[in-house]
């Protein structure tokens, strides 16, 4: 079973920058396609951003250009560098792997970590 772990949120006022961490274990680096998910109170979690297995990135529109998505496919981990925050980036940001890119993009996935709280207000 995946199990993940984030880490790097924080406070940071608007136009700021913050970087996410998340260590991804149970699954060999090289076997899964990654991303970064985040949700707000009363909301479904979406998609922010994936990595398929072979590197190549994907952003949702709301995201692309300010945010981004890296992987070590040595140390088995994900990264998410977000610059130019606004307040609506304010949530609880998640990182989830999978075999299948369809369940990364689907948000279709058995298990989730703890998260990591990011709220951005001056």
């Amino acid at each position: 079973q995946v199990q993940l772990v984030e880490s790097g949120g924080g406070l940071v006022q608007p136009g700021g920058s913050l970087s996410l961490s998340c260590v991804v274990s149970g699954i060999n680096s090289s076997e899964y396609s990654a991303g970064w998910y985040r949700q707000t109170p009363g909301k479904e979690r979406e998609l922010v951003a994936y990595v398929t297995s072979a590197g190549t990135p994907v952003y949702v529109d709301s995201v692309k250009g300010r945010f981004t998505i890296s992987r070590d496919y040595g140390k088995n981990m994900l990264y998410l560098q977000m610059s130019s925050l606004k307040p609506e980036d304010t949530a609880v940001y998640y990182c989830n792997a999978a075999r299948l890119l369809s369940r990364v993009i689907g948000v279709n996935l058995p298990s989730w970590g703890q998260g990591t709280q990011v709220i951005v207000s001056a």
